[in-house]
C-alpha cells in the first residue's frame, strides 16, 4: 500500500459507510435534479465544440481565413480544453467538485459570449483558446460527481445518459446556426450559446450539490456530508457522532500526484485507455471540424450539410444510449462494438464511387457509429478511479485524449488542403475505431481477470 493512502475504519461503533449506502439504493429525486443540471450544461458544452464549426463557413468568408487558419482556430480551442482538463481536474479534487463546475461554466459562457465580437483571425485563436481552456474540465468534473452518487452497476448508464445532453447541444449547433446566421450574422450564435451558459452556470450556484464521497474520501466537511445526506434519503438515520467511511475504495492523505494514476491494477488500465480515448476523439473532432465543409466541398448544400451533421449527432447519442447496459452489465467488452461496426462502413465510404444522396445516407450511419464508440469510452473514462483521485482520473484521461483532438483537425486542414479527393478522409479516419475497439477488448481483458482474482481470493477467504 502506498504512503499516502490509508484504510477506512471500517471498526468505529459510529462507523457509517457512504459506500455501501450508495451502493444500495435507488435513484430518487436527488439524483434525477442533479442528473438534469448536469445534462444542461452539457448540453452547452455541446453547444460550444459545434458552433465554431458550423459558423467557420460565415466566419472564413467575414474574415477572410484559409482551410489552414479555421485548421488552427479549432485546435486552439482544443489545446486550451486539453490544458484546461488538467488544471480544473486537479481543481475538482482540491477544492472540490462543486465550485469547480461553477467556476468553470461561469468563464466559458462569458467567452463564448465574447466570440461574437472578435475582428480578426489572432483573436479568434486567442479567445477560442482560452474559451477551450474554461470548458476542458468541465465533463470529466459532472461524470466525477454523477459517479459518486449512484451504484457501481449503474455508472456507465448515468455518464451516458449525462451525455445524450452533450449529444443534444451538438445537434442543436446546426439547427441554431442556420436560424441566427444568415439574418443577423455569425456572432449571434455565439451570443445565444454564451447567454444560455450564463444562465445555466446560475441554476448550478443555488443548486448543484458536492459530493459526499469527495468529501469523506478527503476527510473533509462532516457537517456538510450529513447535511447532504439529508437530501440525499430524508429518512436516513446516523449515529449521534458519525465516522464516515468508504469501504470500497483507499483514502488519500496527501496531495494528487500522477503516480496515483498508475498504481495496482490502474498499470494496465490508464494507459490502454488513454491509448483508445485518444484514437476516438481524433476521429469525432475531425468529423466535427470538418464534416460540414466535406459536405459542402462535393456540392450538398450548406444548411443540408448542417442538418445531416446534427442527425447524426442524434444518432450516435442514441447509439449510445442503446450501449450503456450492455456495458455496465458486460463490461467494457461492448465499447468494441460500434467501432468494429463502423470500420467497414468507413472505408465503404471512402473508397466506393456513389450517388451524393447514398453518400449522405452512409455518412450519417458511419459518423453516428463513430459517436456511438466515442460514448462507450466516455461513459468508462472514470469509473476504474478512487472518488479521493476520479477528477484527476477523468480529467488527465479526456485531457490526453485532446492530443487526438488537436491532431484531427490539423490532419484535416492538411488532407483537404492536398491533391487527393475529400472522401477518401473517410478510409483513413476508419483507423480510429479499429484502435479504439481493440483497447476496449484490452481493457475488458484487464478488468475480467482482476474480477476472477477477487472472486477466488473471496472464496478462500471463506473456505
Amino acid at each position: 500500500m502506498s504512503a499516502d493512502i490509508t484504510s477506512t475504519n471500517e471498526n468505529s461503533p459510529n462507523s457509517f459507510d457512504i459506500a455501501a449506502l450508495i451502493d444500495a439504493r435507488k435513484f430518487n429525486g436527488f439524483n434525477y435534479r442533479l442528473i438534469l443540471l448536469s445534462w444542461l450544461i452539457t448540453i452547452f458544452d455541446g453547444l460550444d465544440m459545434m458552433m465554431i464549426s458550423y459558423t467557420a463557413p460565415y466566419i472564413a468568408e467575414d474574415l477572410d481565413l484559409t482551410k489552414a487558419m479555421l485548421g488552427n482556430v479549432f485546435s486552439s480551442g482544443l489545446l486550451g480544453m486539453m490544458l484546461g482538463g488538467f488544471f480544473f481536474a486537479y481543481l475538482g479534487d482540491r477544492i472540490g467538485r462543486r465550485i469547480t463546475v461553477i467556476i468553470s461554466a461561469f468563464i466559458f459562457g462569458i467567452l463564448t459570449t465574447v466570440t461574437a465580437f472578435v475582428s480578426s483571425y489572432p483573436e479568434l485563436v486567442a479567445i477560442r483558446f482560452l474559451d477551450g481552456f474554461a470548458i476542458g474540465g468541465m465533463l470529466p468534473l459532472a461524470w466525477a460527481l454523477n459517479i459518486e452518487y449512484v451504484p457501481k452497476r449503474l455508472r456507465s448508464t448515468t455518464i451516458t445518459i449525462i451525455m445524450m445532453g452533450y449529444s443534444l447541444g451538438t445537434a442543436l449547433a446546426g439547427p441554431l446556426t442556420n436560424m441566427l446566421a444568415p439574418g443577423f450574422g455569425w456572432g449571434s450564435v455565439f451570443v445565444a450559446g454564451g447567454l444560455g451558459t450564463i444562465v445555466c452556470a446560475a441554476l448550478l450556484l443555488f443548486n448543484l450539490p458536492e459530493s459526499v464521497r469527495f468529501l469523506v474520501s478527503r476527510n473533509l466537511r462532516p457537517d456538510l456530508v450529513v447535511k447532504t445526506l439529508k437530501k440525499l434519503e430524508p429518512q436516513i438515520e446516523l449515529p449521534k457522532v458519525p465516522v464516515f467511511i468508504l469501504s470500497d475504495e483507499p483514502v488519500y492523505t496527501t496531495r494528487f500526484h500522477i503516480r496515483q494514476l498508475f498504481e495496482g491494477r490502474l498499470a494496465l488500465l490508464t494507459p490502454i485507455l488513454w491509448i483508445g480515448y485518444i484514437a476516438s476523439t481524433l476521429a469525432i473532432y475531425l468529423i466535427a471540424s470538418w464534416g460540414p465543409i466535406v459536405l459542402e466541398q462535393i456540392d450538398v448544400g450548406r444548411q443540408t450539410a448542417a442538418w445531416a451533421s446534427s442527425i447524426s449527432s442524434v444518432l450516435g447519442a442514441v447509439a449510445g444510449l442503446s450501449l450503456m447496459r450492455f456495458t455496465d452489465k458486460k463490461g467494457p467488452f461492448s465499447v468494441a462494438v460500434f467501432p468494429l461496426i463502423a470500420i467497414p462502413i468507413l472505408l465503404v465510404l471512402g473508397l466506393v464511387p456513389m450517388a451524393q444522396s447514398s453518400f449522405l445516407i452512409i455518412n450519417v450511419i458511419a459518423t453516428a457509429l463513430v459517436a456511438g464508440g466515442h460514448y462507450g469510452i466516455l461513459s468508462i473514462a472514470g469509473v476504474f478511479y478512487p472518488s479521493a483521485i476520479r477528477a484527476n482520473g477523468a480529467g488527465w484521461a479526456t485531457s490526453i485524449a485532446k492530443f487526438g483532438g488537436i491532431a484531427g483537425p490539423l490532419l484535416g486542414g492538411l488532407f483537404l488542403a492536398s491533391a487527393l479527393p475529400v472522401v477518401h478522409i473517410f478510409s483513413l479516419l476508419a483507423i480510429c475505431p479499429a484502435i479504439l475497439a481493440l483497447c476496449a477488448i484490452g481493457i475488458g481483458l484487464v478488468t475480467r481477470e482482476l474480477r476472477e482474482t477477487n472472486n477466488q481470493e473471496i472464496l478462500l477467504k471463506t473456505e
